[in-house]
């Protein structure tokens, strides 16, 4: 491995603390009960006021969700690199539909924050908000990222755990707490700091998946000692 594809590999590792941070915070920024699909205008009712208190908060948690659905969609692609042989084939497509994951979760929650916080402050009638949000989140745009998103944030994260698991490039453990952290940070909603506890798997498989690819761009031979830290001789 020369420099280049040293000082590339660490950045790309740089990606994946970076997204537990960013993802993490703005899940513990939502007001809480603001972080659902606004299908019907029953939930609108419910989140428009809450949405109404807190719209600056809401733009931040946005900013930090769309900026860590985007470092997530780039670490996908970087825990790729650490698989080897086995569950390679695997683990590119993980990446690619992580990422489309990542892009349209995106998507999905411009109208989750922004939107709602927009039609929340636009001083028109309550109704007439709802249905705006209503008619977004219903809409067949607003639909088809919705269920990609839905589809790929458990089917990603599975399919890299199983193409680590198969690597054995980084210890099996590392895999299932990967698979495990990632599912239950993206089952989180909006019930504020405490998230932050529940979160914490996730951060550290994306930390210790960070520090293999780091190693691993350090090492004169990136193959054999990432296989050697897996105890697989080399």
């Amino acid at each position: 491995m020369d420099n280049a594809a040293r000082i590339r590999q660490r950045v790309l590792a740089l990606f994946l603390p970076i997204a537990a941070i960013l993802y993490i915070g703005g899940e513990a920024l939502s007001p809480k009960g603001t972080d659902q699909v606004v299908t019907t205008t029953a939930t609108a009712f419910k989140v428009l006021p809450i949405a109404g208190q807190h719209p600056a908060q809401l733009y931040l948690a946005s900013s930090f969700v769309l900026l860590g659905l985007g470092a997530l969609a780039v670490s996908y692609a970087a825990i790729a690199m650490l698989v080897r042989d086995r569950g390679a084939m695997l683990a590119t497509v993980a990446a690619l539909v992580g990422g489309l994951g990542a892009f349209c979760g995106a998507i999905v929650n411009v109208l989750v924050y922004p939107s709602l916080a927009a039609a929340a402050t636009a001083h028109v009638p309550p109704g007439s908000a709802a249905k705006i949000l209503v008619t977004g989140f219903n809409s067949g745009f607003g639909q088809a990222f919705t269920y990609v998103y839905f589809a790929s944030e458990y089917l990603a994260p599975l399919l890299m755990a199983i193409a680590l698991w198969r690597s054995r490039t980084v210890p099996r453990w590392l895999a299932v707490l990967f698979f495990v952290g990632l599912e239950v940070a993206q089952e989180m909603g909006s019930f504020g700091p405490i998230v932050i506890l529940f979160m914490l798997p996730f951060a550290a498989a994306m930390v210790l998946l960070a520090i293999r690819l780091w190693q691993a761009a350090t090492s004169p031979d990136s193959r054999s000692g990432a296989l050697e830290s897996a105890g697989v001789p080399a």
